[in-house]
């Protein structure tokens, strides 16, 4: 039996499987994104009408919205087989046509962070996608040759947090894009209520609405502040989740009203305290937290500036004065000139 617990932490393999077990099966069930949900049942049902296999999808947003959900519901809704994989795991061409050659009539090939493809993989991806046809090279030199085979119709549904970055010929190649936005705190509460019920854990509106406006906008973030209220609520609470233990409980966690988090909340004061509200270069701010320069830009700075608590400018990142009341500190006087790019 494989090993869930290492040093009373959950394993990868068992927060995936944990993760697996509150995903929605199907569109009925699937919580949010109400429009992409209406696009998606045409284009299934004009699929399973005319008895061909689905266009293929390009899925663009943030980490945690529903991306690879999405992907096993179109496959699920269809009857046919999902085979993952991501862009950093295709190295080289021969990996991409080990997978393709195996994928049968209609299934689904759902590639993660499609944006991180090698072009030379990228390459082989062009006629498979079009033509349902796979340029394999045999041999090297002047006696390489070149030979086409011809697969199963398949549904590629790709991926990606940078839209930006996707090369335009691939773009160009996906029959419906679509990106997919945070969710309101109405919709985090029904999907809190729906893990709880999976999970068998006693909890009441009030707890559910408290852990959604601390969610970020991210069904996955409501999921796991989920897990982790249930256990405070077990150990130091009657085992119901209520507004109060729901609080104490994020509170304990270091997540506070907002949905910050410890680093969250690190990055604003650095900002606020060492370098007095910036501006103050990515790289510096980085160093000042102790973290990747990519980790800053990428997961904390999204939401930060979504809440209007810093800004970016020409000359850096500026702590903005919903930084300094968030911290409870007194906001600045700035200069007129500050946002300038002067």
């Amino acid at each position: 039996m494989r090993e869930e617990f290492l040093d009373g932490e959950l394993t990868d393999d068992a927060e995936a499987d944990i993760e697996s077990g509150l995903r929605p099966r199907s569109l009925d069930e699937f919580i949010g994104q109400p429009r992409l949900r209406e696009h998606l049942d045409i284009v299934l049902e004009a699929a399973r009408r005319r008895g061909q296999s689905v266009d293929h999808l390009l899925f663009a947003g943030p980490p945690g919205l529903g991306k690879t959900t999405l992907a096993g519901i179109i496959a699920h809704d269809m009857g046919v087989s999902l085979h993952v994989t991501s862009g950093p795991a295709l190295e080289r061409a021969g990996d991409l046509a080990a997978i393709l050659t195996k994928l049968g009539d209609g299934d689904v090939l759902f590639i993660d962070e499609i944006h991180r493809l090698p072009r030379a993989v990228e390459e082989i991806l062009y006629p498979a996608m079009e033509d349902f046809q796979l340029d394999i090279v045999v041999g090297k030199g002047p006696a390489a040759t070149s030979i086409r085979l011809t697969m199963a119709p398949f549904t590629l549904v790709g991926a990606t947090t940078r839209t930006g970055m996707i090369t335009g010929p691939l773009r160009d190649r996906f029959g419906f894009v679509a990106r997919l936005e945070y969710y309101t705190p109405d919709e985090l509460t029904a999907i809190v209520l729906r893990a709880a019920s999976i999970l068998n854990v006693s909890i009441d509106d009030d707890g559910a609405i408290e852990i959604a406006r601390r969610s970020r906008g991210t069904p996955r973030i409501a999921n796991r502040l989920l897990r982790r209220v249930r256990d405070f609520a077990e150990v130091r609470a009657d085992g119901r989740i209520t507004s109060g233990v729901a609080a104490d409980g994020l509170e304990v966690f270091g997540v506070d009203h907002l949905g910050l988090d410890r680093s969250d909340r690190a990055v604003l004061d650095a900002l606020c305290s060492r370098f007095n509200g910036g501006p103050v270069g990515l790289s510096t701010l980085a160093i000042a937290v102790s973290e990747q320069p990519e980790t800053v830009e990428d997961v904390h700075e999204p939401f930060l500036i979504q809440q209007g608590l810093i800004s970016r400018t020409p000359r850096g990142r500026i702590a903005l004065d919903a930084a300094y009341r968030h911290l409870n500190h007194e906001p600045p006087d700035r200069p007129a000139n500050l946002f300038d790019g002067q």
